[in-house]
């Protein structure tokens, strides 16, 4: 089994990481209430998608 010679260093250890780290979201805005959403999907507010209502509200019944 192949075994390091030396120890990684801290230093060279975290560079090598330095490409890990987390990218924000890209957040666009609803056309239809101005609400965020990501992108390519269902605004979660009022339940359109590309111009068109996909999600219908339910509506309590009295």
């Amino acid at each position: 089994m192949a075994v390091p010679r030396t120890r990684t260093s801290v230093s060279r250890r975290n560079n090598r990481r330095s490409h890990h780290a987390k990218k924000p979201k890209n957040v666009g805005k609803c056309s239809n209430c101005s609400g965020s959403c990501l992108p390519h999907k269902l605004c979660m507010h009022c339940g359109f998608y590309s111009g068109r209502l996909v999600i219908h509200e339910k509506k309590d019944a009295e």
